[in-house]
């Protein structure tokens, strides 16, 4: 079987990497940008760091900050009637996930205006046209959302988040800079990065990866572990290791696929708000317990690149339990709580199992996972 990998046209690493943007503006012929940003980084003035460079240019541009920390259905539709008025032909997204999800549906809807429903996207959606072209600039070290093919938004109507999944909606370039990212806080900073890293574990480790996904995804376990403490303390060279890592990872998962922490996480968002990094490093190493017999020897490795030493010695089930226990202790340094206790209610359990059974990353998880065992799986947690 031929194994499809799809990435960005171009990507730009490394401090100061935003002062590229003019120049790829003004190659590919763009006349005005529609600079999709959450309300928070235009309040603190982060959005303002590519705006001011746009100004400097004598580049036209428009700013668009109705984004949710889950983006939702409306977020997208108020997103596309602002486009549409701005008169404007490309995307600037600046953000985490939220803004880069967000701009990918609003550009798919766009040249693709079948779709507008915004909920007929879900899944691997027929859209026919490239969306609008997107620029992306990362503020957070997580979601790699500018390297990968995925958004998710949230139905608050059904309580529900729903995965797209469209070649065509990749970013066309992405300004991946670390210095855009130092002034997450803290518990951002940890969640993330915990992010980050299940999208490693999980893509590394998912039914759909193969060598090259397997390259990306184990190099990207092995970064983040090393470099995400000294991202929260705001370390540059924290920084600089959490960028690249969650960019490495975003080329991997992107191509493989996930699992069920990122079906059990979505619920989780959609139900409550949770963050979405919280969720999945709560959820993360149980759930690595639960698949570690379907996994061959590929905790060894995660072990390994987690920075656990005497690994080859190990027997099956220490490397199995060393890796769980590295990303255990990741998590709790970096201040993640160790359980749903104070998030998810037990009246709630059976719909937000439902919800993560029918996710489209559930069939990626390595060991199918049936309606009972999400429920055992939430339980366990509390």
């Amino acid at each position: 079987m031929a194994n499809r990998i799809v990435l960005n046209e171009t990507s730009y690493h490394g401090a100061g990497a935003i002062n590229e943007i003019p120049g790829e503006v003004t190659k590919r012929g763009f006349h005005k940008a529609f600079v999709a940003s959450d309300p928070d980084l235009v309040k603190f003035g982060v959005t303002a760091m590519v705006t001011k460079i746009l100004e400097e240019n004598g580049m036209d541009y428009e700013v668009y900050s109705n984004i949710k920390p889950n983006p939702t259905i409306e977020n997208v539709q108020t997103g596309v009637e602002a486009f549409k008025k701005s008169g404007a032909d490309y995307i600037i997204a600046i953000g985490g996930g939220s803004s880069m999800d967000t701009s990918k549906a609003v550009g798919i809807i766009i040249t693709n205006p079948e779709f507008a429903d915004v909920r007929s996207l879900e899944g691997v959606a027929p859209t026919k046209n490239p969306c609008v072209p997107i620029l992306a600039v990362p503020t957070t070290a997580g979601t790699a959302a500018e390297v990968t093919i995925n958004y998710v938004i949230t139905d608050v109507e059904k309580k529900r988040k729903f995965v797209c999944v469209d070649t065509h909606d990749i970013p066309v370039v992405a300004f991946v800079d670390p210095e855009m990212m130092s002034s997450m806080p803290k518990g951002l900073t940890a969640s993330t990065g915990m992010d980050a890293l299940t999208h490693a574990i999980e893509g590394y480790t998912t039914k759909g990866a193969n060598e090259i996904t397997d390259m990306f995804n184990l190099k990207a376990i092995e970064k983040i572990a090393s470099s995400l403490r000294d991202a929260v303390e705001n370390k540059p060279e924290g920084r600089e290791g959490m960028a690249l890592g969650q960019y490495l990872t975003g080329m991997g998962f992107s191509n493989c696929g996930l699992g069920i922490v990122h079906s059990m996480a979505h619920a989780l968002g959609a139900v409550y708000d949770t963050p979405h990094g919280v969720a999945n490093a709560i959820l993360l190493p149980t759930i690595m317990e639960y698949n570690a017999d379907a996994t061959g020897e590929k905790f060894r490795a995660i072990a390994k690149a987690m920075g656990v030493e005497g690994t080859e010695t190990m027997t099956v089930e220490e490397y199995r339990k060393a890796a769980v226990e590295a990303v255990k202790k990741l998590s709790q340094d970096v201040g993640i709580p160790a359980d749903l206790t104070a998030i998810v209610k037990e009246e709630d359990i059976q719909f937000l199992a439902e919800s993560a059974v029918a996710d489209a990353c559930a069939p990626g998880n390595p060991k199918d996972a049936s309606l009972e065992d999400i429920i055992a799986l939430y339980k366990s947690l509390m």
